[in-house]
């Protein structure tokens, strides 16, 4: 990619994050970006159709970043206390950025895109789960469940709530 190209998607980006950190997307303007990024509009829209383009690319750009950091997401299954060490470690890695870009209105998506990711690898890992409708709701709950307890508890001691989920996790994988 020309430098300058990539300079100017950094600006962009980097602008964008100033932003988004203090305001809901749907209050950010292309104007105001554009100013801050240094750069006039029509760049803007060179890059990115508008501001929820952008949005979302940089939304599943963390997350993939985030999962491809989890060396086996299979785990989940085959080894549920390393499993949920995996995932908390990936979100809590990247957590100010997804806080950032998965803030307000966008919130929902976070578990949600979590799940569809972390699936579609665990399939591609572990094809004989592919079409096993308990594997395949059990990762749902396992995922889904994982992320809502440490967002409710992340004050709370990790080492605890990590003990906690695994012994659930194992418990669940039991029966």
């Amino acid at each position: 990619m020309d430098l300058r190209i990539r300079k100017t998607r950094n600006s962009i980006i980097n602008a964008f994050i100033e932003l988004r950190s203090k305001k809901e997307l749907e209050r950010i303007t292309i104007k105001e970006l554009a100013e801050l990024a240094c750069i006039n509009k029509a760049t803007f829209y060179q890059h990115y159709k508008d501001i929820y383009d952008l949005s979302e690319k940089l939304e599943m750009e963390a997350l993939t970043s985030a999962i491809q950091d989890m060396t086996h997401p299979e785990n989940l299954i085959q080894n549920p206390r390393e499993g949920v060490v995996e995932i908390a470690n990936a979100i809590i890695s990247r957590r100010p950025l997804l806080d950032i870009l998965y803030s307000g209105s966008r919130r929902l998506l976070l578990v949600d895109r979590l799940e569809q990711s972390l699936k579609e690898v665990i399939y591609t890992n572990c094809p004989e789960y592919k079409d096993d409708l308990e594997k395949d709701i059990l990762f749902t709950v396992l995922i889904q469940g994982t992320f809502r307890a440490f967002e409710q508890h992340m004050n709370d001691d990790y080492e605890t709530v990590l003990e906690i989920l695994a012994g659930i996790n194992e418990n669940m994988l039991k029966r």
